[in-house]
């Protein structure tokens, strides 16, 4: 099984990854890792990227969502995911691909990224990434005005009627 951790930049999806898998036992990935050289560059610039170069990104990452399953591991993934096209892509189905969507106002997203910084993430994309979110139709969904320990707990009981944890 694999969740994918969802949202627009600053809403917790790496923090939050780390810390379930902890608590679970699971291996985590952050998909800002396998960026190509040439969206880096564009992301650090303040360049939003768009549909053709997220292509190639999202096609890697499917594959390792793919060998994940195969394997029968599980996995947690950090990825924005922005578009339902991207989630289709990754194979999310809500049975085996769990999306867990990080939700906050855009308020919330600019005050976090005031206090952290990216290696290569321009805060400047922020607009961009809200603007192209689409807010997914199934999944779980969590409003992130809480603390990560909360946000932990709250998306592990709802994980529990998928059957993967007790």
């Amino acid at each position: 099984m694999v969740l994918v951790i969802i949202g627009p930049m600053g809403c917790g999806k790496s923090t939050i990854g780390i810390m379930l898998a902890r608590r679970l036992g699971w291996d985590f990935e952050d998909g800002d890792d396998y960026h190509p050289p040439e969206n880096v560059e564009k992301m650090r610039a303040g360049i939003a990227l768009d549909d053709s170069n997220r292509q190639g990104w999202l096609n890697t990452l499917r594959t390792r969502i793919d060998g994940r399953l195969e394997r029968h591991e599980y996995l947690i993934l950090a990825c924005s995911a922005l578009k339902q096209s991207y989630r289709q892509i990754l194979g999310i189905d809500q049975r085996t691909v769990i999306s867990v969507y990080l939700k906050g106002t855009v308020e919330l997203l600019e005050e976090r990224l005031r206090s952290r910084h990216h290696q290569y993430m321009n805060n400047a994309l922020l607009t961009s990434q809200v603007q192209t979110m689409e807010e997914p139709q199934g999944g779980i969904i969590i409003d992130i005005d809480q603390s990560p320990e909360s946000i932990c707990s709250e998306i592990i009981e709802k994980l529990k009627p998928y059957g993967y944890i007790s």
